[in-house]
């Protein structure tokens, strides 16, 4: 029994893997070998290539291409229209489409990249990490951080709830939510255990 919803007009070939919950909108076409976790939502137009990996609870909204060498953590937000790429160097007259030609751009649990966005190949999106709508990302992204420009800079910072985060001068700061977070150094966060708080 089917546990999962595709829409009539998406296609997905044989050997994918597609988790409870999961629903795959108008003309999404998902290649073989693609891993789509739990309660994920493709929206339409979306196309996952051959060994992507999405984990649960992923939404990816319209007209996004997942290319070989992406891997999605859980809770990752793709906005409309935002890209990835997988080679460094593309050239038509000398193709390099085998797998050992294509970067791993890894993003990691629950971070979020805006409407129009570009994330370049090699790259590592850390947890929770923002990248605003129309950025160019061409390095890592920390934890936490809230990215913007062409090329992307950090801006600001981002707690996991949404809130952005106001730190005092003691480098502490408090979600809506009532997460502490400590500004360790110029380019780290992390949240705070119970215990610590």
């Amino acid at each position: 029994m089917v546990d999962y919803f595709v829409h009539e007009s998406a296609y997905v070939d044989e050997d994918v893997q597609i988790g409870a919950g999961t629903k795959v909108w108008h003309f999404c076409h998902i290649m073989g070998k693609a891993k789509i976790g739990r309660h994920c939502s493709l929206g339409q137009n979306v196309f996952v290539a051959n060994n992507v990996v999405v984990g649960d609870g992923c939404k990816i909204q319209n007209n996004v291409s997942l290319y070989e060498g992406v891997i999605l953590e859980e809770y990752v937000f793709c906005g409309p229209s935002m890209v990835f790429t997988n080679i460094k160097t593309p050239r038509c007259e000398f193709p390099r489409n085998t797998s050992e030609d294509y970067q791993t751009t890894l993003v990691k649990r629950g971070a979020s990249i805006g409407a129009n966005a570009t994330i370049v190949c090699g790259v590592t999106l850390h947890e929770y990490a923002f990248v605003a709508a129309g950025a160019v990302v061409t390095k890592d992204v920390p934890a936490y951080a809230i990215v913007a420009g062409v090329s992307a800079n950090v801006t600001g910072w981002m707690s996991a709830y949404g809130d952005v985060l106001e730190f005092d001068a003691d480098g502490y700061a408090v979600d809506s939510t009532g997460v502490k977070y400590q500004q360790v150094s110029e380019m780290t966060i992390r949240t705070l255990t119970i215990d610590e708080r």
